[in-house]
């Protein structure tokens, strides 16, 4: 049914503000509402979509139009609410404004805080168009889909309307993409589907430029799946591979085996390992002979638990039985309707697991997240619901497939959308990375910050010409890095945000449009780490106190979707803190716009109440960087600041420092004196200073929290409670 809600609307005094329109949308609510007791508001210094404009014309609509600069918006007010108790129906119609795919709204930013200066309860109305596919899962506008418009209830009167509107549109939203049909169905039966509709896509191995189409790739993954479930019953396996062809038959045959795979980070410690093994259970793993030889440092497990691939797989013809040989000829021959019943990809309900990650462990021992069908699937609507590549269009996939970026949408996303994709086993090699996109035209690369000062030394000045997404999250992106790397590639990264809770992805920026109309919708801000992406609704609390607060104050960050995981791998206790009425606790500290952009300032770990005041260790590590002149592009970091136990002020600073030996209370003292010069508060000094000769941090470049605490909190003999 294309609307709802329509019991929350009064008949009186109905303000209903629209977050996006089409005609066909409009008429929808004129057939609900009576066109004869519709009154029309617009925004005169931004036009109205052409078709919208003449409908109005012809039926000579009421309505008016108010100038957010000129206008008298008190007079204004009154205006309208002698529309409203005449028993007329307002509504906002947004303009015709140049917006990016999967742009929550369509009303900009000081529209929207105008609206709410009126000081009139609105109605929020959500207005989506959704497709059939997993794919096209949220449609623009003027696309061919099925309507949603969704009635919302009044907001109470009070302040922050903008704001409160926003978050009614994104909960809407993820409700409604939440209930789409596609995704009751499993991830086999997705990427079986995908594959078999893309049989001449590729995978090319960035090693040796060697390449196989997803019909091979598709071939082998299935008749390895039959293997595999000769080989062990268990219903998780463990697999131990970098990204590549390996990883991802390895993935592949787990899944349409109806097993879940747990990727096993092979660059943690030997204790993160053997934890993610306790917890998960699993007692087979998949790999290859040759990395197992590679790996040498590596604590594997037993030869006879390892699944070696080359013993497993067939090289040629000649090795597969006559059986296997009926099957590729029906899978490459028949259609999918056919051949699926040949190789009987298993399937399993949507909400079963589907593949098992861990956590980096950066603050305490790794915690298992396990992922459903529906969430992995969820998350690939919502990122192709905001990224726009060509049909030729390739992704570079380097990240780790123990990563949930480097899983989800660095192999299943381009598996099911058909993009072929280049693979290289480290993303650390940045110069031959750099050498792959530059031959292969990547239109799709994701880093984190540390990899990125990798590519400015060591790769030209065209490396990215053929780059449209060059999107990096896991740490902030400093904003020196950022400018550097616009000055030489000519691109500027995409800051995003994601946690493996959340099958990653959860808002990205995107470049700007150069539009020619009188209104743009950003989808780029600075110092934002994008839109939410959609069907992602944000909530935000005090960190403290519990109590919720509107999405543009700072606090503590809940999101709600299709996408976010059910809760840790036993660790009742804990999800019962995390969840609450269908909400996730992040544990990041952040705010939400009125155009959906999330700020991030930290996770809660990070920050120190210090005198009642919450103080950020990430800008308190930005402002002693400043301080004592540190380059941000230095690919080594100097400092890290820990929260340690303070009797007069409840909490206070510690530094890890890799320059500061002697002299401590001297340098503290020249610090805060330092600090102070640069406008930065007292409160931000550390107390103390434990040289240490480097960082401790994780692969990716963050922060390894756990190890540095332990580092001070023994440097300084205080109780360690964690």
């Amino acid at each position: 049914m294309p609307l709802i809600g329509q019991n929350n609307l009064t008949g009186k005094s109905d303000f209903l503000i629209v977050n996006r329109i089409s005609l066909k949308t409009l008429l929808i609510l004129e057939k609900q509402i009576g066109a004869q007791n519709v009154f029309y508001l617009t925004e005169a210094s931004c036009p109205l979509n052409p078709s919208i404009e003449n409908y109005l014309k012809s039926k000579s609509s009421s309505g008016i139009a108010f100038n957010t600069e000129s206008t008298n918006l008190n007079d204004f007010q009154a205006f309208l609410t002698t529309q409203l108790a005449e028993g007329k129906t307002i509504i906002y119609l947004p303009s015709n404004v140049a917006a990016y795919k999967g742009s929550i709204c369509h009303i900009p930013e000081h529209i929207m805080e105008a609206l709410g200066d009126f000081d009139i309860p609105p109605t929020p109305v959500y207005v989506g168009n959704y497709g059939s596919t997993i794919l096209n899962a949220e449609l623009p506008l003027d696309a061919e889909g099925t309507p949603y418009v969704a009635i919302l209830p009044k907001l109470a009167p009070g302040p922050n309307i903008a704001a409160r509107l926003t978050g009614a549109w994104l909960e809407a939203s993820a409700d409604k993409l939440a209930s789409l049909p596609q995704f009751n169905q499993s991830l086999a039966t997705a990427l079986y589907t995908g594959m078999k509709q893309h049989m001449n896509a590729r995978i090319i191995d960035g090693i040796d430029d060697s390449t196989m189409t997803f019909g091979n790739l598709l071939g082998i993954s299935m008749l390895f799946a039959e293997r595999l479930n000769k080989i062990t019953a268990d219903r998780r396996v463990g697999i131990i591979l970098p990204p590549g062809k390996g990883a991802t038959i390895a993935n592949l045959a787990c899944i349409f085996a109806g097993k879940v795979p747990v990727n096993i980070n092979y660059s943690n410690s030997e204790s993160a390992f053997k934890s993610a093994v306790r917890q998960s259970g699993i007692e087979r793993f998949i790999t290859a002979d040759t990395f197992v030889r590679k790996l040498q440092s590596f604590p594997w497990p037993l030869q006879r638990d390892l699944i070696l691939m080359e013993r497993e797989l067939p090289t040629s013809r000649a090795q597969m039985t006559f059986a296997e040989k009926v099957k590729l000829f029906a899978l490459k021959f028949f259609p999918s309707s056919w051949s699926s019943k040949i190789f009987k990809p298993c399937e399993l309900s949507p909400d079963e697991e589907a593949i098992l990650l861990f956590t980096s462990g950066s603050s305490s021992e790794p915690k298992g997240v396990p992922l459903t069908h529906r969430n992995v699937l969820g998350n690939i609507a919502e990122c192709a619901s905001r990224i726009d590549l060509s049909p030729d269009g390739r992704f570079l996939s380097s990240l780790p497939v123990f990563h949930g970026f480097g899983i989800t949408i660095g192999l299943f996303f381009p598996l099911i959308s058909g993009h072929d994709y280049v693979t290289y086993p480290s993303p650390v090699e940045t110069k031959r990375l750099g050498e792959l996109i530059k031959l292969h035209h990547t239109e799709l690369v994701v880093s984190t910050p540390t990899f990125l000062r990798g590519y400015l030394r060591r790769c030209p000045a065209d490396t990215f010409s053929q780059v449209r997404y060059l999107i990096v999250g896991a740490e902030k992106l400093p904003e020196d890095l950022a400018r550097s790397f616009v000055e030489k590639f000519s691109i500027m990264p995409l800051e995003g945000y994601g946690m493996s809770e959340a099958s990653p992805v959860c808002s990205v920026n995107f470049p700007n449009l150069n539009a020619d109309r009188n209104a743009t919708i950003p989808s780029m801000k600075k110092n934002s780490v994008g839109a939410l992406l959609p069907g992602i609704a944000v909530r935000i609390t005090d960190p403290y106190t519990g109590a919720l607060l509107p999405i543009n104050y700072k606090g503590m960050i809940w999101l709600k979707g299709i996408n976010i995981f059910g809760g840790y791998l036993g660790l009742e206790s804990l999800n019962k803190e995390i969840f609450h009425d269908g909400w996730f606790r992040s544990g990041d500290i952040g705010s939400c716009d009125v155009q959906g952009f999330l700020r991030i300032e930290g996770r809660l770990s990070r920050f120190s109440k210090i005198a009642g005041e919450m103080v950020s260790h990430e800008a308190v590590e930005q402002a002693l960087n400043k301080a004592m002149n540190i380059n941000d592009q230095d690919t080594e970091r100097s400092l890290a600041i820990v929260s340690i136990p303070d009797k007069q002020r409840g909490e206070a600073l510690a530094m890890l420092s890799t320059s500061i030996k002697d002299y401590i209370p001297q340098r503290i003292m020249s610090l805060r004196y330092a600090l102070l010069d640069h406008g930065y508060p007292p409160s931000w000094c550390p107390k103390e200073i434990i040289y240490v000769p480097h960082i401790p941090t994780l692969p990716t470049g963050k922060l390894d929290l756990g190890e540095c605490r332990k580092i001070v909190y023994k440097a300084l003999n205080l109780k360690q409670d964690f």
